[in-house]
């Protein structure tokens, strides 16, 4: 992993034993550093709006999107028990 310090945490001693696989270790770094990033909305709209092109892309249109939703909330309301 690129700019990484060793940091010393307590951790069970299960969890320290698995710990001990020099990959697994890595793979919890990463995961502790991403998960202490603070989030970034930027990039959440951004991975969104290439999600949003690729289906354009492929012929998702706003008519076919409406469709879909429509079916969709229509299957959900036949689900919904009774009031």
């Amino acid at each position: 992993m690129p700019d990484t310090v060793p940091v010393m945490i307590e951790v069970e001693p299960a969890a320290a034993a698995a710990l001990g696989d020099d990959t697994r270790r890595a793979w919890v770094g990463r995961v502790v550093s991403r998960m202490l990033q603070p989030a970034s909305v930027d990039r959440l709209f951004t991975v969104m709006d290439e999600i949003s092109a690729e289906a354009r892309r492929r012929g998702l249109t706003d008519e076919i999107l409406e469709a879909e939703l429509e079916a969709y909330n229509a299957e959900r309301r036949d689900r919904l028990p009774a009031a």
